[in-house]
């Protein structure tokens, strides 16, 4: 049997359902971000407790059609740029339509009506807050980050990330390392 659960973003959102399952007794054969996959059908009352023990957790156990969807298209998104090393083959829309079997117009269109923004808008988002990730950990160059993120070049992500935040990458950087400065003098 497959849920869906809202909000289960990340790899401690996984250990958190596998947790509740397991408390609840229940077997799973994969937990993956937004989809978990049961070997047993839940009875209505083992369905609300563990809707209930989610819940206490931030998460959510999903019904409707339409919301899974817009959560399924939020995990490929998320686990793409956030977990993945891989370079796509094709452009997001493609992979979209690929991962989910569904025309990309139908979905931007429902995640638009459903969201208020677009998916184009929320792959920026997260494409910069990974940015931000990488900077801080200061391990890639701001070139291999350009390409490890898909962008066709560096000014390209200079670019977006300064209309976005206000700031450059470099003078973030430099935020950083003012702020480290400031609390090793502490």
């Amino acid at each position: 049997m497959k849920l869906y659960v809202k909000y289960m973003v990340s790899i401690r959102c996984k250990m958190v359902v596998i947790a509740e399952l397991e408390k609840l007794g229940l077997h799973y054969s994969t937990v993956d971000l937004g989809e978990v996959e049961i070997d047993e059908t839940l009875s209505h009352t083992q369905r609300e407790a563990l809707a209930s023990a989610l819940k206490r957790s931030g998460l959510e156990l999903m019904d409707d059609k339409k919301a899974i969807l817009i959560e399924r298209i939020k995990q490929v998104i998320i686990e793409t740029i956030h977990y993945t090393d891989e370079a796509l083959r094709v452009n997001f829309s493609n992979h979209l339509s690929e991962k989910l079997n569904y025309d990309y117009t139908y979905l931007a269109n429902l995640f638009s009506e459903t969201e208020g923004t677009t998916i184009e808008h929320f792959i920026i988002k997260h494409k910069i807050e990974r940015v931000k990730e990488l900077l801080i950990y200061d391990e890639l160059s701001l070139t291999e980050i350009a390409y490890k993120l898909h962008y066709s070049s560096v000014a390209a992500l200079s670019n977006q990330f300064k209309k976005v935040t206000g700031l450059t990458p470099s003078f973030f950087k430099q935020i950083k390392y003012k702020r480290m400065g400031g609390l090793e003098n502490v």
